[in-house]
């Protein structure tokens, strides 16, 4: 993969990364940011898991996708970080903008005849409103259920099995999941449309999807990036279009061994966005 040159991109959304979790696939997604180049980054919550965060667990593969998104601020890319509900301390910070790299709760892109909302999704979400504890101790499980699934799965590709998902399965056949699911894309279509939105891309439910969305005579296209746990999914806009793109399930993929910058260079980077938005000549006024 040495040499390879990046897809140039007007627009990557990612979502439900879940960085400090066991269940993160930070390998598979810093092999994904490799491949990429966007004029825009978009970090549509749940990057980091401050719920389950713990120092005893962040492994260096977490850590080169933080200085990834870096290495994706020194070379002009616009990034966007609209927290979610398991990194929703960030929110105490929207509005801020530090160089190319803002907080936001949302955004909204404008197009040739488009008009983009994109949202984490938490909001909409019932469960989230009225049993916070219940979704918590929920996380915990999902997060081993994770761990069992990896195991099991490392001992089936040991014997030349394909892996499988346990949640994606439990999803799958659980009346209650599907129906939750479809309650929360229906609701966020229903505002989309009520807004005057053609496109609405949210996160938070970790299942990706691409769909059209009638509610009585009117329609929105709605999009979710799914997360980077199981799915390994990612939105791209390039040429007036968006597509779903699905990174191969292979974390031992080869990955291209340019330089990342270690912590020296990161606050380097962090001095030169400074210095864009003049704050070392107005501390030193």
């Amino acid at each position: 993969m040495k040499g390879t040159k990046r897809r140039k991109l007007d627009v990557v959304v990612i979502s439900d990364v879940h960085l400090g979790t066991y269940g993160c696939r930070a390998k598979a997604l810093e092999s994904y940011l490799k491949t990429i180049q966007p004029k825009t980054l978009i970090l549509n919550g749940d990057i980091f898991d401050m719920w389950q965060f713990s120092k005893r667990y962040w492994p260096k593969s977490h850590m080169k996708v933080v200085k990834r998104i870096f290495t994706f601020l020194s070379k002009k890319t616009e990034v966007i970080y609209i927290p979610g509900n398991h990194d929703e301390l960030v929110r105490k910070f929207s509005g801020m903008k530090l160089g190319r790299l803002s907080i936001q709760n949302k955004a909204v892109l404008e197009f040739e005849n488009e008009r983009v909302w994109i949202f984490h999704g938490d909001a909409f979400d019932v469960t989230m409103q009225h049993s916070r504890w219940l979704v918590k101790l929920g996380a915990i499980g999902y997060d081993t259920l994770i761990l069992i699934n990896a195991a099991l799965n490392g001992i089936l590709e040991f014997f030349g099995k394909s892996r499988i998902s346990f949640s994606g399965r439990i999803k799958a056949s659980v009346k209650k999941a599907v129906s939750y699911i479809n309650s929360f894309e229906e609701t966020v279509a229903q505002i989309a449309i009520d807004q005057g939105f053609d496109t609405v891309i949210c996160g938070h439910i970790h299942q990706p999807s691409d769909k059209i969305i009638t509610i009585g005579n009117k329609s929105v296209r709605y999009l979710n990036s799914g997360d980077w746990i199981e799915n390994l999914t990612a939105l791209e806009y390039n040429n007036g279009e968006w597509k779903l793109q699905v990174h191969p399930d292979n974390e031992e993929a080869s990955i291209e061994d340019d330089a990342i910058p270690d912590k020296n260079e990161l606050f380097q980077l962090l001095q030169v966005e400074l210095q864009s938005i003049g704050f070392n000549q107005k501390r030193a006024s």
